[in-house]
């Protein structure tokens, strides 16, 4: 679990200040749907958050447009890291929720330059249930679409 947690009220969480203006950041872009800054936590160097401009705490609350307006803000803010620091691979990563990780209750996305032993890692313990099992999930799935 992260260690910071920010859970302010919408409109008032640090990233919506930083879309307001009434704290600083250093911008990398902005658009009607999304703002593009450097992360005060810089995990390697370029590492840029990509959040949409209105309050949404999370992908489920934001709208198709802003989620798919995020992800082609991470595009380009993608194309410029690589051809600004030129790094060998690029992470993105998106959280939701204290159990996934999520550390400011606002959408948004890391976009992350990423280097030989920059220090990031994540664990991935594969299950590889059966056929059958994974069969059963996808219905489930296609039941709530």
């Amino acid at each position: 679990m992260p260690m910071f947690v920010d859970t302010s009220p919408p409109g008032q969480c640090i990233f919506c200040r930083l879309v307001q203006g009434s704290i600083p950041a250093a911008k990398v872009y902005e658009d009607a749907l999304t703002i593009a800054f450097m992360d005060i936590g810089q995990v390697t160097p370029g590492h840029v958050l990509v959040a949409t401009r209105r309050h949404a705490a999370t992908l489920l609350d934001a709208t198709p447009e802003e989620a798919a307006a995020v992800m082609q803000t991470a595009h380009r803010v993608a194309r410029a890291i690589q051809a600004s620091f030129d790094p060998p691979g690029l992470t993105l990563l998106q959280a939701n929720g204290i159990l996934g990780w999520q550390t400011v209750a606002h959408f948004h996305m890391h976009v992350v330059p990423r280097h030989e032993g920059d220090g990031l890692g994540l664990t991935w313990p594969r299950q590889e249930p059966p056929a059958q099992t994974l069969a059963g999930y996808a219905e489930r799935l296609r039941a709530a679409l």
